[in-house]
């Protein structure tokens, strides 16, 4: 038999109250895509820290690069030829694409001041940006990169390092379905070169389509392993949670009433020359689908107030309002669920219950100062009903899991007396207990009678909770599809331009 390309054994590692791995063992072969998940809290995230050295294991030992170790250093990762893309991306915004995938690698001068070769660096990374199928060049300044784009920005980085294992955690959160399908051919060429991929995901359809293998986590241990012919939604959910998950759709409590959130025409400054109408009623929950640059994102801003409308009307609850800010929305109970929390939607070093009570301060104030115990209720309030996972209220946003963060936003907006509430992207990097909470959580505000409007690149998720679903292609809605019309066939025939 052939020796593995990476060995973990007895894997163990607890911190102040937390058993954050207990025991676990993983091997990964060459030319093989293990499928790792997991919920998060599960212990994905440090099992890869011991990986690639940032964490210590307290027990066990791990066989890499021939050597068996009992923990190994960030420099003995990167030299076993370890790479890491990361969900939460890290780049640097006032440089250019090349200049972060080459980041401490970068091609130098002759001469003694040894400068960085520009020039070079790009034609470097142009080919990994092609192969990835980018729409945008190696000079591109990040800081104007979308998130879909950032995310091939990384991913381009693990590949200029040629590694041996390459761990992709969420992969595909912000990419479109085309997008992902070609990074799914990306793992195919790279698993048959040989490479060992590690691949982390909520997305459990993307595991069905590469892994090979698939092993799962709970509570820090391992919950069970699939072989290639067993890996199927079902039988993952079940070792992710213990139980079956019920279907995705749940029907309204009654039929949509009039008024919710109407857009006539609105113009966006993402397509000019384009104009987008939809209806989403209150009862109801709208999905908008599309491919990422077909305006999603920036007609959820324009109605936020975060850019300008340039022309056409909203109107809620049949009367015409004006939004020239947030300010304005927020004052007529129109709420945004940005698609990024932790860089527009969440302050990550304040605690729950500030984050909570940001847009209403004026209601927990008396004679212009900010009441602690006021603050400390609302949050307090809204960490229970949301069952958001913190002993209290008072706890840090950025010592949460990506469900329980996407949470505090949500009571953010429900503290207040939502009219209509647009999420974009609301589950991405969130695992498949969470997702369950925040759907429950969106089909509840649709009985209350708010009008929803759910921005998703996750066609399982556009498809299997949405009562009607819009689709936008290039600045316009292309067609809208109802419940029963709902396919993926049907949404892609509109997503790239097609009349329904």
């Amino acid at each position: 038999m052939i020796a593995p390309l990476l060995e973990l054994e007895g894997i163990s590692k607890s911190y102040p109250g937390v058993r954050a791995l207990d025991g676990v063992s993983l091997w990964l072969g060459r030319g093989e895509v293990l499928g790792l998940i997991g919920e998060n809290g599960a212990g994905k995230s440090t099992l890869m820290r011991v990986l690639g050295g940032v964490v210590r294991p307290d027990a066990g030992r791990i066989g890499l690069d021939g050597r068996v170790r009992a923990h190994l250093t960030v420099a003995d990762a990167q030299t076993a030829g370890v790479a890491f893309v990361h969900q939460e991306l890290s780049m640097f915004d006032n440089l250019d694409a090349a200049a972060n995938v080459l980041i401490g690698r970068e091609n130098l001068r002759a001469g003694p001041l040894r400068l960085v070769d520009r020039r070079a660096c790009r034609d470097r990374v142009a080919p990994l940006l092609e192969r990835l199928g980018a729409d945008f060049g190696p000079d591109a300044p990040v800081a104007r990169l979308s998130i879909a784009q950032r995310q091939l920005v990384e991913i381009a980085r693990a590949l200029s390092v040629d590694a041996r294992i390459i761990i992709l955690d969420e992969p595909t959160s912000s990419l479109t379905l085309s997008e992902t399908d070609r990074l799914l051919a990306i793992v195919a060429t790279l698993r048959a070169a040989g490479t060992g991929i590690i691949y982390i995901t909520h997305r459990l359809g993307e595991v069905v389509t590469c892994a090979d293998r698939v092993l799962c986590l709970r509570d820090g241990r391992v919950a069970g392993e699939l072989p290639r012919e067993e890996i199927a939604h079902a039988a993952m959910t079940r070792l992710m949670i213990g139980r079956d998950l019920q279907s995705l759709y749940n029907p309204p409590a009654g039929l949509p009433g009039d008024g919710g959130l109407q857009l006539q025409d609105l113009v966006t400054t993402a397509f000019p020359d384009r104009s987008a109408s939809l209806h989403a009623r209150p009862g109801e929950i709208l999905g908008l689908a599309g491919l990422v640059g077909s305006g999603r994102t920036s007609l959820a801003r324009a109605v936020f107030g975060i850019e300008p409308a340039l022309s056409g009307s909203i109107h809620l609850d049949g009367n015409p309002v004006r939004i020239g800010s947030p300010r304005d929305a927020i004052a007529r109970g129109l709420y945004l669920v940005p698609e990024d929390r932790k860089r527009s939607g969440l302050v990550l070093d304040m605690p729950i219950a500030q984050n909570v009570t940001l847009p209403a301060l004026n209601g927990h104030a008396w004679m212009g100062l900010i009441s602690p115990a006021s603050e400390a209720q609302a949050g307090e309030a809204q960490r229970t009903a949301l069952r958001i996972k913190a002993p209290n209220a008072a706890v840090q946003v950025v010592t949460l899991s990506g469900g329980n963060q996407q949470k505090v936003v949500l009571g953010r907006w429900l503290s207040l007396a939502p009219r209509a509430i647009v999420f974009d992207e609301p589950t991405r990097g969130v695992d498949v207990g969470a997702k369950g909470e925040i759907y429950a959580l969106m089909r509840a505000l649709a009985d209350r009678g708010v009008a929803v409007l759910m921005i998703s690149s996750d066609m399982e998720e556009v498809i299997g909770v949405s009562d009607r679903v819009a689709v936008m292609h290039e600045g316009r809605v292309a067609g809208t599809l109802e419940r029963g019309e709902l396919s993926e066939a049907a949404v892609l025939h509109l997503a790239i331009g097609q009349a329904a």
